[in-house]
């Protein structure tokens, strides 16, 4: 599996897809005109186009204070 450059791991990158998947199958237009109906590859492909932003947020350690 070939990673898009923003994405650091293929476990970010299923993480992704699954979410914006849920997202397509309850109803939101997708943002790439394809031929398959799926909603797991149109997610992959929007994934991979860099078309669906995200946020990475660091952990904190334990005991670390806001």
């Amino acid at each position: 599996m070939e990673l898009p450059n923003n994405i650091d791991s293929k476990f970010r990158y299923i993480l992704i897809a699954a979410k914006r998947a849920r997202q397509l199958q309850s109803g939101v237009r997708p943002l790439v005109q394809t031929q398959t109906k799926r909603a797991t590859k149109v997610a992959q492909q929007e994934v991979s186009s860099g078309l669906i932003p995200f946020e990475v947020i660091e952990a904190k350690p334990e005991g670390e204070k806001e």
